[in-house]
């Protein structure tokens, strides 16, 4: 699964990166993003023929939610039943996003506590979770747009800590995961695999179990005195 990532970037570099435009909505680097809160989410524009950047509650409200309190527990879908889980099914056919990250987190338990690692793809630079979103209008008429990440199982190096993780897009699919015309979706369902790449893990303060924490601290490698630390995994070529 994923329930707390990491976008430590300025938003010039996510712009650059994602080649996409971003609206009046300000945001600032992110250490410890948590469920229900507004995250930077990259969508293509059919009329302007460009990917733009707004931000979103995390956590999908489908639209025909009768409260949108149901976000609390769809901050996460599994990759495997979208097709059919009626809060997904209809945002995988026409409603696909990126979601942009520099790392994530997932806790390993060790004894009684629980130590949070954090990942990070490829080089370390900023990459995408394949993502959903939808609409949810309240009875006063206030719009509330909302996504939730995909996810996948885990690969070898997340399988001791969790049997889930977060759907990691490679660059070139990003066209094809944005293309808002329906299409294949058997094409579409074959990017939702676990990452083959580059990914590093290491172990953080536990500073980053408490939502109000959020800083560069966080995110930062700590020693344990184990082989853990920076241990890397990656396609053998």
């Amino acid at each position: 699964m994923c329930g707390r990532y990491r976008l430590s970037r300025r938003k010039q570099v996510v712009e650059e990166h994602f080649d996409a435009v971003s609206g009046e909505e300000e945001w600032t680097p992110r250490y410890n993003i948590a469920p229900t809160q507004p995250v930077p989410v990259i969508r293509q524009n059919p009329e302007r023929h460009r990917r733009e950047i707004s931000l979103m509650r995390w956590g999908l409200v489908p639209s025909w939610a009768t409260d949108p309190s149901v976000g609390n527990k769809t901050i996460n879908a599994r990759s495997e039943t979208i097709e059919t889980t009626p809060s997904f099914r209809d945002p995988f056919r026409s409603q696909r996003c990126l979601i942009p990250a520099d790392g994530f987190y997932e806790w390993k338990r060790q004894g009684k506590l629980k130590q949070p690692y954090c990942f990070e793809a490829g080089d370390g630079k900023v990459f995408a979770f394949a993502g959903l979103w939808d609409r949810w209008t309240d009875p006063q008429g206030q719009l509330i747009e909302s996504c939730t990440i995909l996810t996948t199982t885990a690969n070898p190096l997340l399988a001791d800590l969790h049997d889930r993780m977060p759907v990691i897009l490679r660059p070139e699919d990003y066209d094809s995961w944005l293309a808002i015309k329906t299409g294949n979706s058997q094409s579409r369902l074959k990017l939702l695999t676990p990452w083959t790449g580059l990914m590093r893990r290491y172990p953080v303060s536990a500073r980053v179990n408490q939502v109000q924490n959020d800083d560069p601290e966080c995110g930062q490698p700590i020693e344990l005195g184990t082989p853990a630390q920076g241990q890397l995994f990656g396609e053998v070529l």
